[in-house]
């Protein structure tokens, strides 16, 4: 694999983001229609070069963060972090989904559900903060898998990153309408407006989603340091409503409620733990906060693993109250707390539970908000997406555009779209990329350019094939044979060999600079089978609504994204070019 070279000249960095005509698309291909037509006979060489060139940390680090013209103001610490977590994680997931996915999937096994997808959560924070350490940008898992898989690898996760964070913020914001509708006691369907010539699914338009989308939008781009101070003070105010809901609803605790404790069986258990997945998502968006955090190295371990070891205790205990309190059967899907305290005769509690539910889904909306404009704000520095949306603006401090540009297209989303139909599609962009940033990291300390022998870079890529085969075989066996266990005697063993193959016969070529993940490649390859296995627990039509995506992703791609970083790419070249002759004159005289 070839990688794109690090620079400190200015050529470059000053072509980010001018306000001009070419704003958008100013690359050397999109000069004229005959410069374009060219571009697109080239297309095949052009895409080999992509799909096997690496980024470098350095390149990262500087000039593609210097395409944004105004530095991000660095004022995070780990305190910031661990309730930017806090604030990204819990909310929506717990206070809708659960009572979904208990009354239709799970029972009160639902707190297994929940356990699976917090395990194979943390696996993936551990991941994750290895990168956020050593790479600290607002790219995220897109940096990550730039630096690692390649820029096309790079592109068709990024895609699905902002999939996952346009889709996650309409969930929330429609789920934030349900909650606003049982404060005022009416049922959710009342503030939203009927259109019965559409689908079902997309025909409950969501008013009240769409403003407060508009309203987050505003606090995002003030300042991140004031969308911290507002997170903080709403995220406690949530803490301490979940602490009530415990207390409170354990106080009415039925055991006779857990008689039946896996009604659907393990199936229904990982099938609910594949939907609740959605629930743990944001904390990657913390990720993207690196950039802005003053001690990365010691502040993102902490702020990440933290919050994530709160939200999951907080998920398990509130999942075991609501099932305690309801037989799983009566379980209301769409305000299932609020409804539970009502039946048991505590109707005064519902408004308590309403309005934590309403301060919980605020604080998901804005770090939403505020992590994925920072994942659109690197994609455009690499000129994958127009370099009009990598702009800092000078006095905030904020990527403006690409925040303003993500929620609008959140807020269309939330509009029309019902719930589950988000929630479903969502997991699978989630599985999917949490997936790749694992794989990520084993290359990344497994592969090097000019380290890794030709041997072991075929060991390698043996193991890694046999990992995702084997995992991949696994999730099939499991979508297709109801009661079988034969094929996991087969499978698991071979992933377990392929995981300790590459432990014993591939020696790491790169070690952590300052915090590394634990037990390589144990934990990474343990990660890979969790979440390829529970991407195998999804339905057919969120697959198919996934794979309509990824190919209108493969369309921009080819006919723009690939054009754009490729002529970026080679811009950035000549610069190296030209500074070393500079360097070598100046040497030589």
């Amino acid at each position: 694999m070839g990688v794109e070279g690090s620079t400190n000249g200015g050529a470059v960095r000053r072509r980010g983001c001018l306000c001009s005509k070419e704003d958008f698309l100013p690359e050397e291909s999109f000069k004229s229609w005959s410069n374009y037509v060219a571009a697109l006979r080239e297309t095949p060489a052009r895409f080999m070069d992509r799909l096997t060139s690496r980024s470098l940390d350095e390149t990262e680090l500087h000039e593609v963060k210097g395409r944004s013209q105004h530095e991000m103001k660095k004022n995070l610490t780990w305190w910031d972090l661990m309730w930017f977590g806090i604030g990204a994680v819990i909310g929506a997931g717990i206070f809708v989904l659960t009572g979904q996915e208990a009354k239709e999937r799970a029972g009160p096994a639902v707190v297994l559900s929940y356990v699976v997808s917090g395990v194979s959560s943390m696996l993936s924070v551990f991941c994750y903060t290895e990168f956020a350490v050593e790479i600290p940008v607002a790219g995220g898992s897109f940096a990550y898998l730039r630096v690692e898989l390649g820029d096309f690898m790079a592109f068709i996760a990024a895609g699905n990153i902002l999939l996952e964070y346009i889709i996650g913020g309409a969930a929330v914001a429609r789920a934030w309408t349900s909650y606003f509708a049982t404060l005022c006691n009416r049922h959710p369907d009342n503030f939203r407006i009927t259109v019965h010539h559409l689908s079902p699914d997309y025909s409950h338009l969501d008013p009240i989603a769409v403003a407060v989308s508009a309203i987050i939008c505003i606090l995002a781009v003030k300042s991140t340091k004031g969308s911290s101070r507002f997170n903080y003070f709403a995220s406690i105010i949530h803490i301490v409503v979940i602490i009530f809901i415990i207390i409170a609803g354990l106080t009415h605790a039925d055991t006779k409620n857990y008689a039946s404790f896996v009604p659907f069986g393990p199936r229904g258990v990982f099938q609910a733990s594949a939907v609740l997945f959605f629930a743990y998502v944001g904390f990657d968006a913390v990720s993207t906060m690196a950039e802005e955090t003053k001690n990365p190295a010691r502040d993102i371990p902490i702020g990440l693993v933290g919050s994530m070891v709160i939200a999951t205790l907080a998920y398990c205990l509130m999942a075991v109250t609501l099932c305690l309190m309801q037989p799983y059967g009566d379980i209301d899907k769409d305000a299932p707390f609020s409804v539970a305290f009502e039946k048991v005769g505590m109707s005064w509690a519902k408004y308590i539970v309403a309005a934590g539910a309403l301060k919980g889904m605020t604080t998901v909306l804005l770090v939403n908000a505020v992590g994925q404009a920072r994942y659109l704000t690197h994609i455009a520095r690499t000129h994958m997406m127009p370099p009009w949306l990598a702009e800092v603006n000078e006095r905030t401090g904020t990527p403006v555009n690409a925040t303003v540009v993500m929620m609008v297209a959140t807020a269309i989303i939330a509009l029309f779209t019902d719930l589950n139909i988000l929630a479903n599609l969502l997991s699978i962009s989630t599985l999917f990329i949490f997936m790749m940033v694992a794989l990520a990291l084993l290359v990344r300390r497994y592969y090097a350019t000019g380290v890794t022998t030709p041997r072991d870079r075929n060991n390698f890529i043996t193991c890694i094939v046999l990992i995702l085969g084997s995992s991949i075989a696994t999730a099939a066996y499991w979508g297709i044979s109801q009661t079988g266990w034969i094929g996991y005697v087969i499978t698991g063993p071979i992933w377990f060999l392929a995981t300790l193959g590459l432990r014993l016969l591939v020696p790491q070529a790169k070690n952590p600079k300052v915090w590394g993940v634990p037990l390589v490649p144990w934990l990474p390859s343990a990660s890979i089978m969790i979440n390829i296995f529970l991407l195998g627990s999804i339905d057919k039509d969120s697959f198919i609504r996934f794979g309509i995506w990824t190919g209108l992703l493969m369309v921009y791609y080819l006919f723009l994204g690939l054009h754009a970083s490729y002529d970026t790419s080679k811009e950035l070249k000549k610069t190296i070019e030209i500074e070393n002759a500079a360097e070598l004159g100046r040497g030589s005289s």
